[in-house]
């Protein structure tokens, strides 16, 4: 049975990842894999009795390997119970076929190992740690993404069934890939979608998102084209806005030669300001 990897954590993003976990599951039919990761917090207190002028506090290093052995437990045991949470939420939306695993390491890491045999990995916007603060969007997610080898879903803050849906195309690789997968998604190709260029009416641009609309309608995906030009990430919110779109598909990466070494840099601002879910291709 094919499977989605949902990440949880004890962000505010959490309920919403679930809720948005569960509807995508229903809808194609596959089950949930639930995985919360305990992170490395910080340097672990290591053996310094021999070091110098540390002989003397051998007492107070026991006292601090203790404390890192019981801090790992109940990291342990919240973790527990956040996974057990979530597949009550889940099983409340009616999604029973739900596995759950909990590891040890970095966030990044988990997903490229976990996520690989996944249809689809749903994170929150923002987790709990220092990378996922507000307006920090950084290196996780960037990481994330670059290194999932499944498109990511990003949840919102809070839930909604997807019935409208935004593509913002660049003509790009990731671009084309995007429209592929509404076209081939059980899902998407039922709602209402708008694919954006961020160009002017006569830019060679234009005419291969035109293309892009035809394939989509070929595909009987209910689609329109809006031109507009401006400044990329305002543009595709000022659009997202003004459709009450539910869900932003876009790929990972611009078209830009150094697309491989980070992600595009409107993807980042895009995730940044969004207050709605995104889907990205890679």
């Amino acid at each position: 049975m094919e499977k989605l990897t949902a990440f949880i954590d004890a962000s505010n993003y959490a309920e919403s990842v679930c809720d948005h976990a569960a509807w995508i599951a229903g809808q194609l039919g596959i089950s949930v894999e639930l995985v919360h990761v305990l992170e490395r917090s910080g340097q672990a207190h290591t053996n310094l009795s021999g070091s110098i002028g540390l002989g003397a506090r051998t007492a107070l290093l026991e006292e601090l390997a203790e404390a890192d052995a019981q801090n790992a437990k109940l990291a342990q045991q919240r973790g527990r119970l956040l996974l057990e949470a979530a597949v009550e939420r889940l099983s409340v939306e009616g999604v029973t076929a739900v596995t759950t695993k909990m590891r040890n390491g970095d966030f990044v890491e988990a997903i490229e190992d976990v996520g690989a045999d996944s249809r689809l990995i749903v994170i929150g916007k923002r987790g709990e740690g220092a990378d996922f603060a507000s307006g920090h969007l950084g290196s996780n997610l960037e990481r994330a993404v670059r290194t999932a080898k499944r498109p990511v879903f990003v949840a919102a803050r809070a839930f909604k069934p997807i019935h409208k849906v935004l593509i913002a195309y660049d003509g790009g690789a990731s671009a084309e890939k995007a429209v592929e997968r509404v076209t081939s998604s059980p899902i998407l190709e039922k709602t209402d979608v708008t694919l954006l260029a961020v160009c002017k009416e006569n830019d060679a641009l234009a005419q291969k998102a035109a293309d892009a609309v035809k394939r989509l309608e070929a595909a009987n995906v209910a689609a329109r084209l809006v031109i507009r030009p401006g400044h990329a990430e305002t543009v595709i919110e000022e659009v997202a806005a003004e459709e009450k779109t539910d869900l932003l598909v876009m790929g990972a990466y611009g078209h830009s030669r150094i697309r491989t070494l980070v992600i595009g840099s409107t993807t980042t601002a895009v995730l940044r300001a969004c207050k709605i879910p995104v889907l990205l291709v890679r």
